[in-house]
């Protein structure tokens, strides 16, 4: 029997990456799956951890309205809300598309406030919940190229720590988690765009922009991440809300 029998989980962002690994490692524990993505391809992997896949497009606030709907009408409740879907674009300020900077806030901010106060008032009346939102080493600091990303992340970390300290008195914890470069389908995209943008080799774009504020030279797996959500979600991670957990191999320490 799972760490989390019984219980029931919505990830968001799903088929790949990081939320996949989630998906996965909540699956182990016991925990019941909703499998969110906007690509079909996360029916396959709530196939393989016997869930249920949970399709919405996310840019579209109805969409994240209907999409908590369907969860709770799907799994009777939501103890579990893990918020990770996103997606990057990179340019200089003065040339990211207004269009972009605005489906960004909303696929990475406003969607995962939108279910928030959808999913809240269940967990705060059976008295236990857990809220993990995945920001990024880049809801703490800067760089170059980023300002929708950045902009988002930045937002989310604030939004982690109001809901916090409303929900705390319900027995429902709010966490970041804020990892550096993890080894996924978006940061391989990411390289190239980099490239593109500074005129340089992709594999300088690891070498001098991903890696060199980091004293561990290497990304970070999938894998390593979901092990920090699956321990945020236990019982055991009931005294911790309202935290940022730093994965970002060494970067903040200087």
């Amino acid at each position: 029997m799972g760490a989390l029998e019984g219980r029931t989980a919505l990830v968001t962002g799903a088929a790949s990456g990081i939320g996949q690994a989630i998906a996965r490692a909540l699956a182990r524990d016991g925990v019941q799956v909703l499998v969110h993505d906007v690509a079909e391809s996360g029916q396959e992997v709530a196939a393989q951890i016997g869930g249920r896949f949970l399709q919405a497009d996310l840019a579209r606030p109805e969409a994240v309205r209907e999409l908590a709907r369907r969860a709770i009408e799907q799994a009777g409740r939501v103890d579990i809300l893990v918020n990770n879907a996103g997606f990057q674009h990179v340019a200089p300020v003065e040339e990211f598309p207004e269009e972009t900077w605005q489906r960004m806030l909303q696929v990475m901010l406003t969607a995962p406030f939108q279910l928030i106060k959808y999913l809240l008032p269940g967990m705060k009346g059976r008295r236990w919940g857990r809220i993990v939102n995945i920001a990024s080493i880049h809801a703490l600091v800067a760089s170059p190229f980023k300002a929708g990303y950045i902009s988002a992340k930045h937002g989310l970390l604030g939004l982690t720590r109001a809901a916090a300290v409303e929900a705390a008195p319900y027995g429902v914890t709010v966490n970041a988690i804020c990892p550096a470069y993890v080894r996924t389908p978006l940061v391989e995209g990411q390289i190239a765009a980099q490239a593109r943008s500074l005129g340089i080799p992709e594999q300088e774009v690891v070498e001098r922009v991903m890696l060199e504020p980091a004293p561990i030279k290497r990304l970070i797996e999938p894998d390593e991440v979901a092990s920090l959500a699956s321990f945020l979600a236990s019982e055991q991670a009931g005294g911790i809300t309202g935290a940022a957990y730093t994965l970002d191999l060494g970067w903040t320490a200087r």
